[in-house]
């Protein structure tokens, strides 16, 4: 497995709307933005100023299980960007959230929290997995990754 601190990740640039979204991974809470307007309450994500639904410029910050399902899978062969060609095969997942289907994020599948990019085993990883929220600092900013529920 390659080390991943001396490879040049790509880190996120948090922007106004979505820096609540890294302030609460930096604690190891996954929260997805949701309309505040009185009947409203939609979640979206990404996190923008007005809610899509009613317009309401209105937002908070609901807390999520951190449990999900992968949605779609890649594996690149060969990676699509050279700096990352040390850590092949790594992966990258859409993962539909449990309590809200509608919102997919994307991510790394690992084997724990502060594991390498490369270390779930590519033929493991299924379309309907069940997998759960963890977080590692990576770059200067807390991501979330995912590992399997049932390994």
């Amino acid at each position: 497995m390659a080390d991943e601190k001396t490879a040049p990740l790509l880190t996120p640039v948090p922007d106004d709307d979505g820096a609540p979204f890294w302030d609460y991974a930096a604690r190891g809470e996954l929260r997805i933005q949701a309309c505040a307007a009185p009947g409203c309450g939609e979640l979206r994500f990404p996190p923008r100023p007005c809610c899509p639904h009613c317009q309401s410029f209105d937002s908070t910050w609901r807390r999520m299980s951190g449990k999900g399902r992968i949605w779609s899978y890649v594996v690149p062969h060969p990676p699509l960007l050279p700096a990352y060609a040390a850590l092949a095969p790594y992966n990258a997942i859409i993962v539909e959230l449990a309590e809200a289907p509608r919102i997919r994020l994307v991510g790394n599948l690992v084997t724990s929290a502060d594991a390498p990019l490369d270390s779930a085993d590519p033929a493991r990883i299924r379309i309907g997995a069940r997998v759960q929220a963890v977080f590692t600092e990576t770059g200067g900013v807390t991501v979330p990754r995912w590992v399997l529920e049932r390994p």
